[in-house]
């Protein structure tokens, strides 16, 4: 085994930045558990002129990052679907181990990669619920049972608005500005409110669970754009909370997927999940 990985990001946005922090700030801790020291060797950006200050190598070059024979690791933090679907294929080809947290790409592609890539490592565990984590468990924890269904709350940003509803009595349109004031949602917000998000996250645990590649246009998307407060007191007067749910279930010929607001028992779980 190596006791030097190098690795190589591809973008430095408010993730991106934010993992290149952690990576150097727990050099330490993460040689001591792991047994090898990890080291950004390279960073690519559209910008070059934009990121200074970094104690490794910023560049504007794809493929010369790509084909360093030194850089053992690629870390995909560029956002979208094709454009990192091609650098995964490229980085796979080359036999660097490729690590990604895009839910969408992988909800796409994540079966074309796995081909293409053979016995080179892929790590995604970051993009769905990382900090549980479930990808783990659903890959080797789980990997001898059969799971005959799951639900959860796959998307913190509905949950949060659906959390200020339920509790504060807020309307949508406001629930949506807060949580956009404090950072939980983008500016345009339409694939966290309209499921989309949760629905690609759903994609990648249903393909785990039951080894089916099954796509965005085939399952049932509902958002929580159309709840009112109204709903919520109609809730509340039957001891339910709602919740934007992802939801699989196993039958005898098919896999049922579908994501969409759902009334749950006070009781449960699920319904004391807030924020």
């Amino acid at each position: 085994m190596k006791k030097r990985l190098n690795i190589g990001l591809v973008g430095l946005g408010c993730v991106g930045s934010a993992v290149a922090k952690i990576l150097q700030e727990n050099q330490e801790i993460i040689k001591d558990r792991a047994g090898v020291e990890i080291k950004i060797k390279k960073a690519v950006v559209r910008d070059v002129k934009k990121h200074k200050g970094y104690p490794f190598e910023i560049s504007n070059d794809l493929e010369s990052l790509i084909e360093d024979e030194e850089i053992d690791i690629v870390v995909e933090l560029m956002g979208g679907v094709e454009a990192p679907y091609l650098l995964a294929k490229k980085t796979l080809a080359n036999q660097k181990a490729f690590v990604t947290a895009n839910k969408a790409m992988l909800a796409y592609h994540r079966y074309e990669l796995e081909q293409t890539a053979k016995n080179t490592p892929i790590g995604f565990e970051a993009s769905v619920c990382g900090g549980i984590p479930i990808i783990k468990a659903l890959k080797d924890g789980l990997s001898a049972n059969h799971i005959l269904s799951f639900k959860g709350i796959l998307n913190g940003t509905s949950n949060y608005i659906l959390s200020q509803m339920f509790k504060n009595q807020a309307s949508f349109k406001d629930a949506l500005k807060d949580a956009q004031r404090l950072g939980y949602a983008e500016l345009n917000p339409e694939f966290d409110i309209k499921g989309i998000d949760a629905a690609h996250k759903l994609l990648i645990l249903a393909s785990l669970a039951y080894g089916i590649d099954a796509k965005l246009e085939e399952i049932l998307i509902e958002g929580i754009e159309k709840i009112e407060p109204d709903d919520m007191e109609f809730a509340k007067e039957f001891g339910y909370s709602i919740k934007l749910l992802g939801i699989a279930k196993k039958h005898p010929d098919c896999i049922e997927l579908r994501v969409h607001p759902s009334m749950i028992k006070n009781e449960c779980m699920l319904s004391k999940v807030d924020g």
